[in-house]
């Protein structure tokens, strides 16, 4: 009943990280950061998101 490890589970954590670091990477690079600085910070964060889905620990 509360068991309910999906693969939904880990695209949700996936996205919400995605949305999170975008909005942030995103005013960092209206700032003058590299866009693909701004790219690799959001990507890591969803890795991360994700790894950490995996192992239950979120």
């Amino acid at each position: 009943m509360y068991d309910k490890k999906t693969d939904r589970d880990l695209l949700g954590a996936a996205a919400n990280a995605a949305l999170g670091a975008g909005v942030v990477t995103s005013f960092a690079v209206a700032r003058g950061q590299h866009p693909l600085m701004g790219l690799a910070i959001t990507l890591i964060a969803v890795i991360f998101a994700v790894a950490c889905r995996k192992a239950d620990l979120i």
